[in-house]
């Protein structure tokens, strides 16, 4: 109830209340303003203290003296990587399988690299999704099972004794997957229906002609050397496990993938994209090349990186499994991912994300896009 005084009007004293209201309100609303603006400019201060993007003076750059590295041998070989880096210097450093590259990576003593795709998939799992990117595909194809020649069927590998690469490589991952397929148990350390002895490729070769292995399963060329040289038959060609339905590509799995620390991305992203257009032209070079040219400087490549130079058949049956290409095959993850969880090695996860492949369809424009299949960006 409003009291009113004689002689006093109420309409003053409600004028008056509204006024004091308004006054109150006014002061609440400079406060808040001053709360905003100190906000943004504590938001303005820090996104200024974040350095902007520039190109790396050094990309620190990993892969394998393997065939199925190819590209990567060619572009350093050639200097195609480096020319298309600039002022960027190209450090290069050679592995032998992909965990151990992994571990490089994860650690900062490389940048970016070639790799198979199942370590790609165990880092972005382990890491959740803050370690790695993939990029680019790199290589299809070249992987097989071989066996010594009196051992016909998988019933006749039981208790037998075969070689990978390294324990949750692409190469490994495939072998367990193919056993666990035909009914065969294995364990990470060995045991099982069939041991699985994770063995350096060259140490294969060396186990298989001193009669202490039954078989392995590797990329090109030891594949092909193992059949060539050392008297080897093929058992499974892994080409003939996939029917294209994932990828629209029959016959073709990621055997070989670019991959780019993320953090170094973010910092670099204009030293990424001249490390793909590097990358598009090597590929290119591969599939443009007279057979003789390639071979040669693949050749001279291999000695650099392997210490050793191929025999020309071994080396031309090889290049006859694999196929060049920029695409890294997505659509095939979800598989390989299941694989791995099958054989022990990595766990069930969600990998949306993995892939960034938009560096690499500005390179090459839009009709060559590839698709990241939903797992990432395109």
């Amino acid at each position: 109830m409003t009291r009113i005084v004689a002689g006093e009007s109420a309409v003053p004293k409600r004028k008056r209340a509204v006024e004091a209201a308004l006054a109150i309100g006014l002061v609440f609303l400079i406060a808040a303003g001053a709360v905003v603006a100190s906000s943004i400019s504590r938001n303005t201060a820090a996104e200024a203290a974040i350095p902007a993007p520039t190109p790396a003076a050094e990309l620190k750059l990993g892969y394998f003296g393997n065939l199925t590295h190819a590209p990567a041998l060619v572009g350093v070989k050639q200097g195609i990587l480096a020319r298309n880096l600039g002022d960027t210097k190209l450090s290069t450093e050679t592995f032998n399988a992909g965990p151990a590259a992994i571990e490089a990576l994860n650690a900062g003593a490389i940048d970016a690299a070639y790799i198979g795709p199942n370590p790609a998939i165990n880092s972005f799992v382990k890491s959740e999704g803050e370690s790695v990117s993939v990029i680019a595909g790199a290589a299809a194809g070249g992987a097989q099972l071989v066996v010594r020649p009196e051992i016909t069927s998988a019933a006749e590998l039981k208790g037998k004794t075969l070689a990978s690469p390294q324990l949750g490589g692409t190469q490994d991952v495939a072998l367990r997957a193919w056993l666990g397929s035909q009914g065969y148990k294995t364990n990470v350390d060995g045991s099982g229906d069939v041991a699985i002895n994770p063995t350096e490729n060259a140490q294969a070769l060396k186990l298989f002609q001193d009669g202490k292995l039954d078989g392995a399963w590797l990329p090109e060329p030891w594949a092909s050397r193992l059949v060539l040289t050392a008297g080897a038959k093929v058992l499974v060609d892994e080409k003939d496990l996939w029917d294209g339905s994932l990828s629209g590509k029959a016959g073709q799995f990621p055997t070989t993938i670019l991959i780019v620390n993320k953090k170094f991305a973010a910092a670099h992203p204009d030293t990424v994209k001249a490390l793909l257009r590097g990358h598009v032209e090597s590929v290119a070079w591969l599939n443009d090349t007279p057979a003789a040219e390639k071979t040669s400087l693949i050749n001279d490549a291999l000695q650099e990186s392997a210490g050793a130079a191929l025999p020309t058949d071994v080396l031309d049956r090889a290049l006859q499994n694999v196929v060049f290409t920029v695409d890294p095959l997505a659509g095939t993850y979800p598989k390989l991912l299941e694989d791995g969880v099958k054989a022990g090695t990595t766990k069930q996860s969600d990998i949306t994300g993995l892939f960034d492949l938009r560096a690499l369809n500005e390179v090459t424009g839009t009709a060559e896009r590839v698709s990241a299949a939903g797992l990432g960006q395109d």
